[in-house]
């Protein structure tokens, strides 16, 4: 499986709480929501749908997964909430026990595995693993050399601070630019690959 992540992320890095006030104001983080203003149903709405039509399954951070787990199962009857409530699942955390997954077809990986489990997963046929927000398990993934694909809808707007999903380690990591498309509210949909990596 390949492993995909697709962001909201801002001109100056941040990707925290896109999509509401209440989503995720650690820090004092005062703009959620940020990412309305610039939605374009056509170009990133067609990206999202194309990302989870090419996902076997989706892998979530504990808090992304929960404002996922509160937000999709009441949508039921739209196709793409259909396949978001369908498709299967994997949250990282080390808080939420078994009867917290009230999300169908969530599978629990314990936060002090999540490398080994994550690892194999990638090892498995299938098609991809998509990772959505989720930045603190994006960076760990991006350190840990696990990324496959990264999909930002870059949006031109300056936050002045807040969650990041790039590693601070000083470590060099090579992309390339796959492919690139400009809505009309000037998001840049933007997708990378680590330099030489196939495009199996």
């Amino acid at each position: 499986m390949r492993i995909v992540i697709s962001e909201f992320i801002s001109l100056d890095g941040v990707v925290q709480a896109p999509g509401g006030p209440e989503e995720d104001t650690d820090g004092g983080f005062a703009h959620g929501g940020w990412s309305h203003a610039f939605f374009d149903p056509e170009v990133m709405g067609g990206a999202f749908t194309d990302s989870l039509g090419k996902a076997d399954a989706l892998l979530f951070g504990r808090r992304t997964w929960q404002t996922m787990a509160a937000a999709w199962p009441e949508r039921a009857g739209d196709p793409f909430a259909d396949r978001m409530n369908a498709i299967p699942k994997y949250v990282v955390t080390t808080t939420l026990g078994e009867p917290d997954l009230t999300w169908a077809n969530t599978t629990r990986v314990p936060g002090g595995e999540a490398v080994a489990r994550i690892r194999e997963l990638r090892g498995t046929e299938g098609g991809d693993l998509l990772v959505m927000g989720s930045p603190t398990l994006v960076r760990i993934l991006l350190r840990e050399g696990l990324v496959d694909e990264l999909r930002l809808m870059i949006v031109p707007v300056l936050l002045g601070g807040g969650k990041s999903i790039f590693p601070d380690d000083g470590a060099l990591r090579p992309l390339e630019l796959v492919s690139t498309v400009t809505s009309g509210t000037g998001v840049q949909v933007c997708t990378y690959r680590p330099a030489g990596h196939s495009a199996s």
